[in-house]
């Protein structure tokens, strides 16, 4: 008896939105490598690869610097629940959904959370963040969004980092989508503890969240005074898995672990600095384009994150219509805006393997069609112009 269901075989899509984004034929290549055992003597060589990638992509040292079993939400649920104990003050900046995640998180811990916060497209100012640990007394940890995915911000972090380590606070990053697209270095910006995801910037599919905590944050850990509260994000086992010791806690993702080494390897060959640079290149030329439609960017200059653009939605033009449109019409796939700028604001990833040239100005082209079908009137070769005229003064 049949089941009538065919072989799966999912239509292709220009991934354009906050995630995931395209992969490499590399990386899907090597997610289909022969299958081992989770304690091969072949695979514990491919983990320390993998550490040592992840070490590099981090610009770290970390000894605890490791991928784990899940998307980027368990990376920062691994962070709080290692560090956090009930009664713990926390200084939890919020400027967008996913620091509002970080404070939820934060306070299932049992932490008393001090909270800081910014409107939707803005940043944190590092006076809020001093006069929060002036109020906290004690706080064992301040935690923040290095690129709030659903505003497009891009945080400046060093300042920050400063008056944590000022006020014997760890510091707490998420980045989640800036590792592997946006400057970001863990040891001399003296980040504590970090995380991130792997369908990002770093162009993996999603299922697996790098993390890295150094010998301070590894202390708090270890002078713990209760358990973790969650078994299965325990670094105190975890890490003796990962480790010399290689103890059994849980079967990791072997083939997403494949992958992963596989777009890190990619990012050492393009180089950090070089890719870092082509982030700023497509994002500029995809601003040029969208203002010479008659649009506006959400976030104001020197904010702005390359990996994750906000472009605020014309008045008169439907939020939904036009993400359909595009994906019917031409396989492109943006995000919509989460929590203030729903319906407001379209989100669109130039990171990893999204952000190329010919993307932002097929992208160009496609809005301003999608565009005209509810009447809104744009110059797509002024767009097109303006785009490649950045392009041309880089070259």
């Amino acid at each position: 008896m049949t089941s009538g269901y065919g072989q799966l075989n999912p239509g292709y899509r220009l991934l354009m939105g906050p995630g995931p984004v395209e992969t490499s034929p590399r990386v899907l290549r090597a997610m289909s490598s022969n299958m081992v055992g989770h304690l091969d003597p072949q695979f514990m060589e491919i983990m320390n690869e993998t550490m040592e990638l992840t070490r590099f992509v981090f610009q770290t040292k970390n000894q605890l610097t490791l991928p784990m079993s899940g998307t980027g939400s368990a990376g920062m649920e691994t962070v709080m629940v290692n560090l956090l104990e009930p009664g713990d003050k926390a200084v939890v900046c919020v400027a967008g959904v996913f620091g509002q995640r970080l404070r939820d998180i934060a306070g299932r811990c049992g932490a008393e959370v001090i909270n800081v916060e910014a409107p939707f497209g803005s940043a944190i100012e590092p006076e809020q963040v001093k006069q929060a640990l002036e109020k906290a007394g004690r706080a064992k940890l301040v935690a923040i969004v290095h690129a709030e995915t659903s505003t497009g911000v891009l945080q400046p972090l060093k300042t920050i980092a400063k008056l944590a380590q000022e006020y014997g606070a760890l510091m707490v990053v998420d980045a989640v989508t800036s590792l592997g697209g946006v400057e970001l270095k863990v040891d001399e910006w003296g980040i504590d503890a970090c995380y991130s995801g792997t369908q990002k910037a770093i162009s993996c599919p999603p299922g697996l969240s790098p993390i890295t905590f150094n010998d301070q944050a590894c202390e708090i850990i270890s002078q713990r005074k209760t358990k973790v509260q969650s078994w299965y994000l325990d670094l105190t086992m975890i890490k003796n898995y990962w480790g010399q010791q290689r103890v059994y806690h849980h079967t990791a993702p072997i083939n997403m672990i494949y992958g992963l080494r596989e777009a890190l390897m990619i990012i050492r060959e393009e180089g950090l600095e070089v890719r870092f640079a082509r982030h700023i290149q497509n994002q500029q030329a995809f601003i040029r384009g969208v203002e010479a439609l008659g649009m506006s960017m959400a976030v104001k200059k020197g904010y702005r994150l390359p990996t994750l653009n906000t472009v605020w939605i014309p008045e008169g033009v439907d939020d939904a219509k036009v993400r359909q449109f595009l994906l019917e019409q031409y396989g492109i796939e943006i995000g919509g805006g989460l929590g203030d700028f729903k319906g407001k604001a379209w989100r669109v990833g130039l990171m990893g393997e999204s952000s190329k040239k010919r993307y932002v100005l097929l992208l160009l082209t496609a809005l301003s069609d999608a565009m005209a079908q509810q009447g809104y009137a744009s110059d797509i070769g002024a767009a097109l112009e303006a785009a490649l005229d950045l392009y041309n003064a880089k070259c």
